[in-house]
């Protein structure tokens, strides 16, 4: 397990943005456990690299510092899940994975993309809602939660041509 100093030092500019291959899946998992109460199975994970999904990793170096992954539909695009690790959190890494996803949604055509939030995760709303998402509607009990079940937000966002 490294030790966080290499957490410490990532800076938004350091950063470099690639496809997650599947020799990451370890790294993934890992962050996905510290930032989630209910996170993804190695399974789902591993379901994701098929033609119609972009698995997108943010590095410092060699430290995988988060990830995203999105999946195409006709011409939309749907955030599945983004996350960045604990103790790289309030650098910017996060708007800047969520700007590379944007942007490679756009170059490949899509038209839109849209998202569900956890209605009580008010930091990534406020990051959302800060690049333009807009609310659209709701999905009452979309997450497992620890008191049973929370609404999700559904956001989206048009992708200039």
């Amino acid at each position: 397990m490294p030790c966080p100093e290499p957490y410490q030092s990532v800076m938004e500019a350091d950063l470099l943005f690639r496809p997650l291959v599947p020799e990451d899946i370890a790294a993934v998992l890992d962050i996905e456990l510290q930032g989630y109460s209910h996170p993804w199975s190695e399974a789902v994970f591993l379901d994701c690299f098929r033609d119609s999904y972009r698995f997108w990793a943010a590095c410092h170096d060699e430290l995988l510092v988060g990830y995203a992954v999105v999946t195409y539909v006709v011409d939309e695009v749907h955030l599945l899940n983004i996350c960045i690790h604990p103790r790289a959190r309030g650098k910017g890494i996060g708007r800047r994975l969520l700007r590379h996803a944007l942007a490679a949604a756009s170059h490949e055509g899509m038209s839109q993309l849209l998202l569900e939030v956890r209605a009580s995760n008010e930091v990534a709303i406020a990051l959302y809602e800060n690049e333009g998402f807009r609310e659209i509607g709701r999905r009452p009990g979309y997450y497992p939660s620890a008191n049973g079940r929370e609404d999700a937000r559904v956001m989206v966002l048009g992708l200039g041509q």
